[in-house]
Parts: structure tokens; sequence; C-alpha cells
């Protein structure tokens, strides 16, 4: 997920840097609030497969932490289930 920020941030400096670059007369906020917009247009399509990857990687979180709270509920619950697995672990340990 750094690896995906840090190309946003860089692909933002680029664009600004080549926008502050050109010798036209306009406010340099201005510059600034445009690069931010062609930047974002232009990580949509230089950037689709980080994005996606950064997009499976927080699905699986997730998924792993909504499974962690579903069984945590379930032994406080008193579930067989639950407290069964908990035991096993337990006792390989």
């Amino acid at each position: 997920m750094l690896k995906y920020s840090l190309a946003r941030v860089g692909l933002f400096v680029v664009v600004a840097a080549i926008l502050v670059a050109i010798p036209v007369q306009v406010n340099i906020l201005l510059k600034l609030m445009v690069a931010v917009i062609v930047s974002a247009l232009l990580a949509l399509f230089l950037l689709r497969g980080m994005r996606d990857q950064v997009a499976e990687h927080m699905a699986g979180t997730a998924r792993r932490r909504a499974d962690e709270k579903a069984r945590l509920r379930a032994a406080l619950a008193g579930d067989d289930d639950a407290g069964a697995k908990d035991r096993d672990t337990d006792t390989e340990a």
C-alpha cells in the first residue's frame, strides 16, 4: 500500500513540476489544483494494477477481521464449536 501511495505522490510531483515550469502567468495555486486533477486522472490509467493489488489486500484483511470477529463473538456466546477450536489450538501450542 505504501508503494501505491508513493506512486500517487510521485505522479503529482511530476505533473506539478511540469505545470510550474511552463512560463504562463497563472497563480501557482491554480497550477497546483490543475496538477491534482491531472495526476488523479493519470493515476486511473497508469496505476490500475497497483490499485487493484491494494484493493485485494484490503479486502483480504477485512475478510480476516470479520472472520476473527465472528469467531470471537461465537466464543463469547458459548458456542461449542468455537470453544472446541480454541481448546484445540491451546493443546497444540
